[in-house]
């Protein structure tokens, strides 16, 4: 398989994390791989390649998209949110945190889709019931932990006063 010339490349600008980025991509290049690969945001997961899994969710435009369902080029123009992108000055995002307190992980893998699909539903709806939030998370699979400790972490942001944000 050769390697596409830069005539087969498409150029695309996004915002990534508050980041502008200008790249030549190719047209069937993955959002996934456009931010592993070209951006070295690594904190986005590969897990199924099918959308099923949801270790790749991400946030375009406020929105949680999966990011293995989605090219490169469709992004263009777009503002992109990433787990990388929830910390501020070294300081866990109140959802990171609320993780790591109430035992919301255990391997790890689904955390980041996880926690950007939380973080949409917070957004939007800052004091979301259990309801609500299993809703949000329906699409991210985790294999370990049986979502319990996951749903008392988001639970705790979305009772806390600030709902998370």
């Amino acid at each position: 398989m050769s390697t596409p010339d830069a005539a087969q490349r498409v150029t695309i600008e996004v915002t990534v994390n508050g980041q502008k980025y200008c790249r030549a991509v190719e047209p069937r290049l993955l959002l996934v791989e456009f931010l592993r690969q070209e951006l070295d945001l690594t904190g986005t997961h590969i897990g199924c390649d099918t959308s099923y899994c949801g270790a790749c969710t991400v946030q375009l435009n406020g929105a949680p998209v999966k990011s293995c369902t989605l090219f490169a080029v469709q992004a263009d123009g777009g503002e992109i949110l990433t787990v990388e992108g929830l910390a501020r000055d070294g300081e866990l995002h109140p959802l990171q945190q609320s993780f790591s307190e109430h035992h919301g992980l255990q391997c790890g893998f689904c955390t980041p889709g996880m926690l950007m699909s939380a973080h949409a539903l917070l957004h939007d709806n800052p004091h979301a019931d259990r309801k609500a939030i299993k809703k949000a998370i329906a699409g991210n699979v985790c294999r370990c932990t049986g979502y319990q400790n996951i749903l008392k972490a988001i639970e705790a942001v979305a009772n806390d006063t600030a709902g998370g944000q």
